[in-house]
């Protein structure tokens, strides 16, 4: 299993749980409002989320900078995967952003672990983070990446809240994006074309269908049309 399967399977499994540690909440709408009409961007949306959603656009958490090492950081945490792309593709450096002005919390977080990257990187390697090549910047990540489950997580060091943040955020962002769910596979509820219990099936248990019955319920011309019964419940059309 190569890294990045062997991330997306770990992570999947377990839950964002460095967004549990920071109270990062995936429900956005705790008012119970009821929701306005669809609009082409905010599908869904209350007038108080909308204007929630506006206001953190509004702001900016990181500069040219933050932004480009977030992007350099989760593509070395979860690299792109043909045909479908990668955190890139997928926005995750916009969502991080996001989220970092959405639950203050992880300001601190977020920002001192990024000065910690390039502040390690130009001790080690004469160069930001951003600008290491891939091998430093693993060599980096390597020793930030695993933390003791014997000491709770706001116990770590700086850095190694971060990165635990960081592969949570980006394994949340891309698996929640059109690309991340494109890269699952997952379809989701498909219409689809039901001939019956194969005929194998069927001659191993001893049982057939009634052909009257079989000729209304499985005829992929009426698919559209809806079944309709009398009050005793004979089918009749």
């Amino acid at each position: 299993m190569d890294r990045r399967k062997s991330i997306q399977t770990i992570i999947l499994g377990a839950g964002a749980s460095a967004l549990a540690f920071h109270g990062c909440q995936t429900d956005v709408n705790k008012s119970g409002a009821a929701a306005v009409q669809p609009d082409p961007n905010y599908f869904g949306r209350t007038p108080k989320e909308l204007e929630r959603i506006e206001e953190l656009h509004a702001k900016q958490l990181f500069n040219a900078h933050e932004m480009e090492t977030i992007a350099v950081l989760s593509t070395v945490i979860l690299p792109p995967n043909e045909p479908h792309g990668g955190p890139i593709e997928a926005q995750v450096p916009e969502f991080i952003e996001f989220m970092g002005k959405d639950i203050p919390e992880l300001e601190t977080t977020l920002l001192g672990g990024l000065m910690w990257l390039d502040h390690k990187s130009n001790t080690e390697f004469g160069v930001a983070f951003k600008s290491a090549s891939l091998e430093q910047q693993k060599e980096i990540c390597d020793q930030i990446c695993w933390h003791d489950p014997e000491i709770p997580l706001d116990k770590q060091p700086l850095e190694i809240q971060f990165f635990a943040l960081m592969r949570n955020l980006t394994v949340s962002g891309y698996y929640t994006s059109k690309v991340g769910i494109a890269d699952l596979g997952y379809k989701g509820n498909m219409p689809n074309i039901w001939d019956g219990v194969p005929e194998e099936v069927l001659k191993q248990h001893g049982v057939a269908y009634d052909p009257e019955w079989i000729a209304k319920c499985v005829d992929q011309s009426k698919r559209h049309i809806v079944a309709q019964w009398d009050d005793d419940g004979n089918l009749l059309t």
